[in-house]
């Protein structure tokens, strides 16, 4: 499939990396703003991408199958609705979109039109999130979950003198809940879908969230997920069961390694993920529903989707932030 790039943020040469090693990707374009060129011309001599174009209809008028779009959240659901209008397949970078209205718009339309709009969220697809998926009824009856993805962001410091990078500007749907808790909210959902209840508090700055605590409530047991740009702290991952526990020190969007202990003192280490790119895994897994035309995979997936999309938009309401 000929893929064609919409941005170059830093993501973009994480998605390259991992690209090299999927068979049916060839990368034939990239697209952002003026201000992007030199770091697109960069990637191009890098990677080999024949096209660069600072305008988004050049892009999509040229010969591509997939558009991988990497650009501010705010831009996700325009530039994705523009994709399926023209028949291009959709790799979307997390968060899926601002709203929820946005998110069930896309999903409507990419089903109306025959389109594949993925979502790029890594940990539903690394091989130590299958395990543990697998492994979650060994636990006995869930208790508590509990996520903290903090990572003192180099970008806060700016952030306090007024330069305000995209990740903290309301305008363009940063915060700490989009950015890094999303990652935290993709892991408890897939494993346990919708909760009954969600509870959000944050500490709010010119208007962001720089970090919050968010509480998830499936009424047996309590989720609760911190993410943080403006401290840091260990990372940490528990799911804990009446008859034993799961543990990782890793952030939810990389899980690389975990620990499965029960109660009777036995353990178990998993490091399944084979050292791959971070973006491996869920690029194969796009590569093999492309080809396969496998919607009903899509629309899984895209049910998921919803459902963060639905905790996001009431965590920011309850929080007071209005994108």
């Amino acid at each position: 499939m000929k893929i064609g790039i919409v941005g170059a943020g830093n993501i973009v040469p994480d998605f390259l990396e991992a690209s090299k090693n999927i068979e049916d990707f060839e990368i034939v374009s990239i697209s952002a703003t003026e201000n992007g060129r030199e770091r697109m011309k960069k990637l191009s001599e890098e990677y080999g991408i024949k096209n660069i174009y600072t305008n988004y209809e050049d892009l999509l008028n040229d010969d591509i199958d997939v558009v991988y779009i990497a650009i501010p959240n705010s831009l996700h659901y325009e530039f994705a609705k523009k994709a399926i209008e023209r028949n291009k397949h959709i790799i979307l970078e997390k968060p899926f979109t601002t709203t929820y209205k946005e998110a069930e718009e896309l999903v409507e339309l990419a089903q109306e039109y025959g389109i594949m709009l993925f979502e790029a969220i890594s940990n539903q697809y690394l091989p130590n999130y299958k395990k543990t998926k697998e492994l979650i009824s060994e636990l006995g009856d869930i208790k508590i979950v509990q996520l903290n993805y903090s990572q003192y962001s180099s970008r806060y410091d700016r952030f306090k003198n007024g330069d305000i990078a995209p990740a903290f500007d309301p305008k363009k749907s940063g915060g700490a809940l989009m950015d890094l808790n999303v990652y935290n909210i993709y892991y408890i959902v897939g494993l346990f879908g919708s909760p009954q209840k969600i509870l959000y508090t944050a500490n709010i700055e010119r208007n962001i969230d720089t970090s919050g605590v968010l509480i998830l409530d499936y009424g047996s047991f309590k989720c609760v997920a911190v993410g943080a740009k403006d401290c840091k702290a260990p990372l940490s991952m528990n799911i804990q069961g009446d008859k034993g526990y799961i543990n990782s020190s890793d952030a939810a969007n990389m899980y690389n390694k975990f620990t499965f202990a029960k109660n009777d003192g036995t353990e178990k280490v998993f490091e399944l993920n084979g050292g791959k790119e971070r973006l491996y895994h869920e690029l194969v897994k796009f590569a093999e529903y492309y080809k396969n035309e496998d919607f009903d995979k899509f629309y899984e997936a895209n049910e998921k989707s919803l459902i963060v999309m639905k905790i996001l938009e009431e965590a920011r309401k309850q929080a007071g932030l209005e994108f």
